[in-house]
């Protein structure tokens, strides 16, 4: 679970909607009505109530403000120093200061205003010292237009921001722009980052998780980092560098190794000395990335030699691709246990450890005779681990050959038909109707007959009847034979409509006569009756939410036109 969640800070109204809305809920929520009778110290408490509702709902809307903003002493440094690049820190803490002055203000205005209001002597009187009251908590209010439009945009943009976890198991990427980190994200996890052939593609941090070992993991994307001193650096790369300096992570340092992103190897390496300070007390890893365009072996002497500079100084390198993913689960898998061992060295320097061991005992039995006795392991799961296996070949996929086909590709799933005989699976399927297969009464063989008779007597008659094999009554003979034979008509029952014979209709067809028809449809009306009293309002249905609005429909009416109402 992250520390603070940032999406949950309620909406900071501007200066115009806190007035509106604080002044409409007094006039809705309290008395409206002075009556005749009324003596002087019920005239005061009804003004007296005005000012004091107004000022608890000023009072309790800023109080939520204040609690809802994370205060940066409290949360964790890494957050802390997040807001303090995003949002400067001074200006925070400033515009939180002033919405707690103006809290403190209101509740003065108030009791200020009550105290006198006691000693109101007439209506008048009082009446002026509430309009006086209000109309100072609300000019409180709008000065501090600006703190409230600003503490906005900062609630807008925290709920936007990923949530991190700083102490949990996490792989940090970094290095220069445009080397491939958002690529790695993207095969490790279910993240989607956008991955663009420019620098600064990701210009805030993105996380995505990932399992392993039955954990979960959570894995940082940084945006780009320069070589530059600290004071030149922009917003966008303060955030990779606030990351590096307070997230406890293993960091996967990746370099691009044929210079794609427009940076040397040169350049990489000295921003990597540059900020290996950050890196201190993290298991690291370099990541030489695009290795499918260029392998370290196929480089300069000197561009070798860096690389073996590193493994000296006790740095692993591994060669990944991101496009053909080799040397990615490589990569993770290391990170990964090199941060667990990492974590367990750490917590056994500690204090805690020595309280647990105290309580633990280890039993080691001993043992009743020298004979080995192996591990039995079913079959099944020997298989099972071997198809895991990640190096063995994949299964092509309908998606793989429809790439490598291009526009040759023809979509065929007949080939995945499991029949008990496979040789049966491109055969041509049975044409239905009414229940008899059509084949079953057609002979094929029937218009070469019919075309043999005709052509004899043809031949009979005088007539050459050789290569006639485009002739129309060839042509013609086809769709013969598929015409459907019409039934015979009904005789017409009246002289003005006779209609063709067509089926029986659904809800007649089996029926005798017209007595026993009409006591099916009855029978059906009071099967129906028991589905209909069960019928209720569902989510489909048309819903009218409030047929008469409390705000539109109730309340005093005032001088002008009602027609709205």
């Amino acid at each position: 679970m992250a520390l603070y969640n940032f999406k949950k800070i309620t909406v900071v109204p501007s200066a115009k909607d806190f007035i509106d809305l604080t002044l409409s809920k007094t006039q809705r929520k309290t008395p409206t009505v002075i009556h005749k009778h009324y003596q002087i110290h019920r005239i005061r408490h009804f003004y007296m109530r005005k000012v004091k509702y107004t000022q608890q709902n000023y009072h309790d809307r800023l109080t939520q403000i204040l609690t809802d903003f994370p205060k940066l002493d409290d949360i964790h440094p890494f957050y802390a120093d997040l807001m303090n690049v995003l949002y400067d820190k001074d200006h925070y803490k400033l515009a939180l200061g002033q919405i707690n002055i103006a809290k403190n203000l209101i509740d003065n205005v108030a009791k200020d205003y009550v105290r006198l209001m006691k000693y109101g002597d007439s209506l008048y009187r009082c009446k002026q010292l509430k309009r006086a009251a209000l109309g100072r908590m609300c000019t409180i209010i709008k000065r501090q237009k600006q703190s409230l439009e600003y503490l906005e945009q900062v609630r807008q943009h925290l709920s936007r921001l990923p949530t991190i976890d700083p102490n949990t198991r996490t792989l940090l990427l970094c290095g220069y722009p445009n080397v491939g980190k958002s690529s790695f994200i993207n095969k490790v996890t279910r993240a989607d980052v956008e991955v663009q052939p420019y620098a600064f593609t990701t210009k805030s941090l993105f996380v995505g998780h990932m399992d392993y070992k039955y954990l979960r993991w959570q894995v940082v994307d940084t945006p780009g980092i320069l070589d530059h001193p600290l004071e030149d650096r922009n917003t966008i790369e303060m955030q990779a560098i606030t990351a590096l300096a307070h997230l406890r992570a293993a960091v996967l340092y990746v370099m691009d190794v044929s210079e794609q992103c427009g940076h040397s190897l040169e350049e990489q390496v000295e921003l990597f000395r540059n900020i290996k300070p950050l890196f201190a007390n993290k298991p690291l890893i370099i990541v030489a990335n695009k290795c499918d365009v260029k392998r370290i072996a196929e480089l300069p002497e000197e561009s070798q030699k860096i690389f073996e500079n590193f493994e000296a100084e006790g740095f692993s390198v591994i060669e990944t691709s991101t496009l053909t993913e080799e040397g990615v689960i490589q990569v993770k898998t290391e990170a990964c246990d090199r941060l667990l061992a990492h974590r367990v060295d750490t917590k056994m320097k500690g204090n805690k450890v020595n309280e647990v061991l105290n309580r633990l005992h280890l039993a080691m039995p001993t043992k009743r005779d020298n004979k080995e006795r192996l591990p039995f392991i079913p079959e099944g799961v020997v298989a099972r681990k071997k198809r895991m296996e990640v190096d063995t070949p994949k299964r092509k996929l309908e998606r793989d050959i429809e790439l490598e086909m291009g526009d040759d590709y023809v979509l065929d799933l007949q080939k995945y038909w499991d029949l008990m005989n496979s040789s049966e699976k491109y055969d041509k399927i049975p044409e239905i109707w009414e229940g008899h297969n059509i084949l079953d009464y057609i002979d094929p063989d029937i218009m070469r007959v019919q075309r043999k008779v005709l052509e004899k007597e043809m031949t009979d008659l005088g007539l050459d009847m050789t290569n006639k094999d485009d002739a129309h009554y060839v042509r013609r003979s086809r769709s013969a034979t598929r015409k459907r034979k019409r039934d015979e008509s009904e005789t017409p029952k009246s002289v003005a409509r006779s209609r063709s014979c067509s089926r029986t209709p659904r809800d007649v067809s089996g029926l005798r006569d017209e007595k026993m028809v009409k006591k099916v449809k009855t029978m059906a009306k009071k099967a129906q009756k028991k589905m209909n009293r069960l019928g209720r309002k569902g989510e489909s249905d048309r819903h009218i939410f409030d047929l008469k609005p409390k705000h539109l429909l109730a309340g005093k009416r005032k001088s002008g036109k009602t027609q709205r109402r």
